[in-house]
């Protein structure tokens, strides 16, 4: 089998010379942190996804820690979440003091199934926390309602999703708030980096004073002079900087375009490899228009005669860089320490042990394309 002369990631950064010419003139300009740019971006990202606010924040776990705080989780407090998604989903509210509880999948859509979160409801749930996994929206009419019956609130792990749809809307102004990622293999890159939106003027002062330390300017302020501050609340030092803003706003410029060559992407993909035995593609959910932050597969074992860390080790030793996204979360150590156990959530389980993701990123050529599909063909024939 050939193999590659360089390594395919699965993913990454699409960086250009308009990128690193903006960056350039901040590196220059009085502001390195705490400029203009900051809000400037901020801005883009609000009238972007069509929502009245947004918060940036150092990178997308600082995000859901400031939402968490936001919603007002603390000790006792559970918050309904998948376990197929990066840990920082649930992270952040371990780090509020509240319990995170995991509902199961849906099969075909590898979304958190709606008729799961509702048989997960107690009297302690405070909010749910549903992930757009691989860029495709969950269903969010269905989780909204929830939401309203038990007065909880949504906060919509976007990670995966800036771009993407729901219903001909973006992800972004319909949940209670939803954060976005900026890491270099996310839909955008700022480096590091994340931001929350929301319509709820409470919710967004709430996410600035966290973000902060906590500390704002008050009316008492005023009276003592401009450089006087106050902390009110236990914050954190989570802000971005005008560097990374800067990059931002740069590469939203190009959202769109990267957007529609990932599902140039994935319809490639999806041609290609309708009839190999043994493969299950993924399904999207109708009124959902994904942005493909990944493009994963799932292996029947049984019918392609070798299991699924074999094709992993043969796929990376030609330079294709597949992957598994994600580890069922309550399965890792610290999260068994605390009191999880294996079979939580059976469909899920079932599915990190098929899954498997192939490359896809904007400057992936249809050359590129044909190689995973043909290497994937041979591991799966020998």
């Amino acid at each position: 089998m050939k193999k590659r002369q360089s390594f395919l990631s699965y993913g990454k950064q699409t960086i250009d010379e308009t990128d690193i010419a903006a960056v350039v003139e901040t590196l220059q300009s009085p502001f390195l942190t705490q400029g203009p740019k900051v809000e400037e971006f901020e801005q883009a990202v609000a009238d972007y996804v069509g929502a009245k606010y947004a918060v940036s924040f150092s990178n997308g776990t600082a995000a859901l820690h400031g939402a968490c705080f936001a919603a007002g989780i603390g000790k006792g407090d559970e918050v309904i979440t998948t376990p197929i998604t990066f840990a920082a989903t649930s992270n952040a509210v371990l780090y509020c003091g509240g319990k995170p509880v995991f509902a199961d999948i849906d099969a075909d859509t590898y979304n958190i199934d709606p008729n799961e979160i509702r048989k997960k409801v107690t009297l302690k749930t405070k909010a749910i926390m549903p992930v757009d996994f691989t860029g495709q929206p969950v269903e969010l009419d269905e989780i909204m309602q929830i939401a309203e019956d038990y007065n909880l609130v949504i906060i919509e792990d976007g990670a995966h999703s800036l771009g993407a749809s729901y219903k001909g809307r973006k992800v972004g102004s319909q949940a209670h708030m939803t954060m976005f990622s900026f890491h270099p293999v996310k839909p955008i890159t700022t480096g590091e980096g994340g931001v929350i939106t929301t319509n709820s003027m409470e919710y967004y002062e709430k996410l600035q004073l966290f973000r902060s330390h906590g500390i704002s300017k008050t009316p008492y302020s005023l009276e003592q002079g401009d450089w006087y501050y106050e902390m009110t609340e236990l914050g954190f030092n989570y802000r971005m900087n005008d560097i990374q803003a800067t990059l931002g706003l740069s590469q939203m410029k190009k959202l769109d375009q990267f957007i529609a060559r990932r599902q140039e992407i994935a319809t490639l993909y999806l041609k290609k490899l309708a009839k190999m035995q043994g493969v299950r593609l993924p399904t999207q959910l109708d009124g959902t228009e994904s942005g493909w932050h990944l493009y994963t597969i799932q292996l029947d074992e049984q019918a392609i005669g070798k299991t699924r860390r074999k094709v992993f080790d043969e796929m990376r030793a030609v330079n294709i860089g597949v992957h598994v996204h994600y580890i069922p979360v309550y399965w890792h150590p610290y999260y068994r320490k605390l009191g999880y156990n294996k079979m939580i959530c059976p469909v899920a389980e079932h599915w990190y042990e098929r899954a498997l993701t192939l490359p896809i990123f904007p400057e992936m050529t249809n050359s590129d394309v044909e190689e995973v599909v043909e290497s994937l063909k041979e591991v799966l024939e020998n």
